[in-house]
């Protein structure tokens, strides 16, 4: 799936059946709880925390829950996702051509 898709998919969605989007405010704050459930799952299944019972180790869910309000926040606030990662990849190259080459810690 392209992220142009992906924007309209997540679009049509939330018009068919979220009805709308949640306010930008409302969608930061449901972002931040999403990072949260995923940090959740990485410190039980990469760190030193042990899953409680009926947890699931569900990195790819939680992951995709992120994507998804993300997503939300871009199309609300007229972000085309694709543009914007292109000039960040322009951004970091830019910046970090040769900055972690030249790290002795990697």
């Amino acid at each position: 799936m392209e992220i142009k898709e992906l924007q309209q998919r997540v679009d049509e969605w939330i018009h068919t059946y979220g009805v709308r989007y949640f306010s930008e405010l409302t969608n930061m704050a449901i972002l931040t709880e999403e990072v949260g459930e995923l940090a959740r799952v990485m410190a039980r299944r990469f760190g030193d925390q042990s899953f409680k019972a009926g947890e699931k180790d569900n990195i790819a869910d939680e992951i995709a829950d992120v994507l998804w309000v993300l997503t939300c926040i871009a199309n609300q606030t007229g972000i085309d996702l694709e543009q914007a990662m292109e000039r960040n990849f322009e951004k970091k190259t830019t910046r970090d051509r040769e900055r972690h080459k030249l790290n002795p810690k990697l």
